[in-house]
């Protein structure tokens, strides 16, 4: 499995708990909150550290994307 595939499929297990997390804090208050809060923080930086992974892994296996400087999204 190439970088990015593994890197695509990582992003959509975290997108997964994020979404768990997110239907938690709408049964929860208070502190429960507030840590579900924090918890989805986190996973959100996950998704985002892991998307710049796959984008990186996909311009190196095409250096002709990576020369123009577009972004491919």
């Amino acid at each position: 499995m190439s970088d990015s595939v593994a890197s695509i499929k990582r992003v959509q297990e975290l997108l997964d708990r994020l979404e768990r997390s997110r239907a938690r804090l709408e049964e929860v208050d208070g502190e429960q909150a507030v840590e579900v809060l924090r918890e989805l923080s986190d996973l959100a930086r996950d998704v985002q550290a892991e998307i710049e992974r796959a984008r990186r892994a996909g311009v190196r296996s095409d250096p002709k994307e990576g020369e123009t400087g577009a972004d491919p999204a």
